[in-house]
């Protein structure tokens, strides 16, 4: 329906036809769906286990799961933003436009970056040393999640992220300003998620007590 719509919108504007047969027609629901599925610890466990410190894979998820960002801005981050273990990066297409995000190099991440393989100006790189664009990084994250037996992407991993923030007991505000989000939809989310599980685990906590 959007295609059709935005043919029918030239067409009438280059007036090769005198009507848009979409005009008030309304799109079908979508059925909703939970995205890319998220990582849980049992996968980055098998992670490690294929991808020990030392190799360019290990920097790979460490980046993504330590810092949050994503792909296209990953592949961005080297030791040129960082400063007394703050990295602060501005997010989007080029990494020139954007909302700047202010990220602490956390000590597992930094004894990942120590122990390399990392670029010059990249943490991310590939099997010559050199820089990755968003799309071969993916193509080659995905080889190496498929390798440790785990059938999941990139995207799952800023998930578990959020999760993780989330359950340590960051605020909407605070998960926005870490993951570069706005309106408090998606930050919510997270927290609401977080919340539950406390509850739960509270509850049965006080029920095995009682």
């Amino acid at each position: 329906m959007d295609a059709v719509r935005g043919l029918f919108r030239c067409a009438l504007e280059a007036q090769l036809v005198d009507a848009d047969p979409t005009s008030g027609i309304k799109n079908p629901k979508q059925p909703k769906n939970a995205g890319f599925p998220a990582w849980n610890d049992v996968d980055v466990e098998k992670y490690y286990a294929k991808w020990q410190p030392g190799t360019k894979e290990r920097v790979w998820i460490d980046v993504l799961l330590y810092t949050g960002l994503r792909r296209g801005d990953a592949v961005l981050l080297g030791r040129q933003h960082v400063r007394d273990g703050i990295a602060s990066l501005k997010t989007g297409k080029t990494g020139k436009t954007g909302t700047e995000v202010v990220i602490p190099i956390l000590p597992p991440l930094q004894k990942t970056l120590d122990a390399g393989r990392t670029g010059d100006m990249h943490f991310i790189v590939g099997d010559t040393g050199k820089p990755l664009t968003k799309e071969s990084f993916g193509n080659m994250f995905r080889r190496a999640c498929n390798e440790a037996g785990v059938t999941k992407s990139a995207h799952g991993l800023r998930k578990i992220a959020a999760i993780r923030a989330a359950e340590a007991g960051a605020t909407v505000a605070e998960l926005e300003a870490m993951f570069d989000w706005s309106g408090g939809t998606m930050a919510s989310l997270y927290t609401g998620t977080a919340d539950r599980r406390k509850l739960a685990l509270r509850g049965w906590g006080n029920k095995s007590g009682a």
